[in-house]
């Protein structure tokens, strides 16, 4: 109330729902058992995290009403931008910020700078200018962008205040995509939290009815409310999630930083003949350390003169590039085959993946997408050891999958899903099947044919890996009963069974 008895037009942030708690009404029962059955599944980068959330506030309304320590407006280079924040900003604040603007002498794209509220309920505005946007430097405006938001947040963090209100920093004027600059917005946001949490108590996102749509449908990809919006959100994370900080990153422009500024890597090599020295390592500085022409490096490749070192990298870069399509496609259609998935652990305590052979209809599906499936699913398991198995059960020609594909996947996938894969199981193998792999374990890749276990009978696989830790398609038990006899029924059945 004003000294007047009337309503105040300010808003206290305090009083507003956070982003977690706009959703716990929602839960049920069953979203609560979904979630204990996910923990056990693959997690997004942006993990649910419930004290995160309760920082969070999403609310349609003018920032300049918001009662916090500081609010954040939108500008241009001289601070005099008239776009619908800054000119509710002003009005409110009064003539004395103008005065102390101009003592700023403007502000840079990409910064924050700091002035009194006056007569506003926030104690501080902090100003930053939003990049204009042109599609030919995406990448700088993305940069830019992150800068905005990382810039205030530290800002806020320096002077220890407690609360801050965001506009939307990309307005209209610069033509900046708003879907595209609200990923950026709420990644940088969310990893700020997940660094300086203790920092800040509320981060307000203060949007306006056209911006509150997008804001709603993109906030779930960052700050998951369960583990089963965490999941659900997975596959429609972008390509690009940035770096540990939200940076957006550009991987084939990345600095290279040495442990040991100044000596050479083990095993690195000259890549052109007649320099006696590796001319990358000079300097000190990090611009020294930059990656070299990529398509110079391509060129050896095919030429052989590149070092093993360099070769690593390259495939890094490559899956990367695959690993960040498989985040931002929608894989639903693959998903709903359910040819691959996690079960338990086998007797050694190693995660149990299930490849379901007669589920995959090779001819009728894109074989790019069922690729980009793979990675989806694996990226996260492959980081530990684990095992393979694969049911052959039942497969026709139509389920096979090609000797041009299983090298492809082999020469896509990272290192890790090779070194951490432990074995593979193959579950009633033709005579055909048996040849095929042996024929593509012995010419097309290598240190594979050792992991390889053809598996006849049920009975042969339960010696490695216990019945209740696989879950069995229906039709694998029907078979396995009626071509090795019926005794198997004696073990425990699957539970989704």
């Amino acid at each position: 109330m004003d000294p007047l008895g009337a309503p105040s037009q300010f808003v206290d942030v305090d009083t507003l729902p956070s982003w977690v708690n706009s959703y716990e009404e929602q839960l049920t029962t069953s979203d609560t058992a979904a979630e204990t059955y996910q923990e056990e599944t693959i997690r997004s980068p942006f993990l649910y995290n419930k004290d995160i959330n309760g920082k969070v506030v999403l609310w349609k309304g003018d920032v300049a009403l918001l009662n916090c320590t500081a609010i954040v407006n939108t500008s241009n280079e001289s601070l005099t931008d008239k776009n619908p924040v800054s000119e509710s900003i002003f009005m409110l604040a009064g003539p004395d910020l103008k005065e102390d603007l101009q003592k700023l002498r403007g502000c840079r794209t990409g910064e924050a700078k700091l002035t009194k509220g006056f007569n506003l309920a926030a104690r501080f505005i902090i100003h930053t200018v939003g990049p204009k946007y042109k599609s030919r430097y995406r990448t700088a405006a993305e940069s830019s962008l992150y800068s905005c938001y990382r810039n205030v947040l530290q800002l806020a963090k320096e002077q220890s205040m407690s609360s801050v209100g965001f506009c939307v920093i990309n307005s209209a004027k610069r033509g900046y995509p708003l879907e595209d600059a609200t990923h950026i917005a709420l990644r940088t946001v969310r990893r700020f939290l997940e660094i300086h949490g203790e920092t800040i108590e509320k981060v307000v996102f203060a949007v306006s009815e056209l911006e509150e749509a997008t804001y709603q449908k993109l906030l779930p990809l960052y700050f998951p409310r369960s583990l089963k919006e965490e999941s659900c959100s997975l596959p429609y994370l972008p390509a690009d999630i940035g770096n540990a900080e939200g940076e957006p990153v550009v991987p084939e422009r990345q600095i290279r930083i040495s442990e040991k500024p100044g000596a050479p890597e083990d095993n690195q090599e000259e890549e052109e003949e007649g320099l006696g020295v590796d001319l990358s390592f000079i300097g000190s500085h990090a611009f020294a350390r930059m990656e070299g022409d990529i398509d110079k490096q391509r060129r050896l490749i095919l030429q052989g003169q590149l070092s093993e070192a360099t070769l690593q990298k390259q495939h890094q870069r490559n899956y990367n590039r695959w690993l960040c399509q498989a985040r931002s496609e929608d894989l639903s259609d693959i998903a709903s085959l359910k040819a691959l998935y996690q079960t338990g652990v086998d007797n050694c305590g190693r995660t149990v993946m299930v490849v379901v052979g007669r589920n995959i209809p090779v001819t009728l599906i894109d074989m790019d997408k069922a690729l980009l499936y793979f990675i989806h699913v694996m990226d996260h398991i492959a980081v530990k050891e684990y095992v393979l198995v694969y049911f052959h059960t039942l497969t026709s020609e139509y389920n096979h999958l090609d000797s041009d594909f299983l090298k492809k996947l082999y020469d896509v996938v990272d290192v890790k899903y090779k070194r951490n894969l432990k074995a593979v199981y193959f579950v009633h193998p033709t005579f055909r099947s048996k040849v095929s792999t042996w024929f593509f374990t012995t010419f097309s890749v290598s240190g594979l044919k050792d992991k390889i276990h053809h598996v006849d009978s049920l009975h042969q696989l339960f010696s490695a890996i216990s019945p209740e830790q696989i879950d069995f398609p229906p039709f694998v038990l029907e078979y396995d009963a009626r071509e090795n006899g019926p005794y198997y029924t004696s073990y425990p059945p699957s539970p989704d069974l």
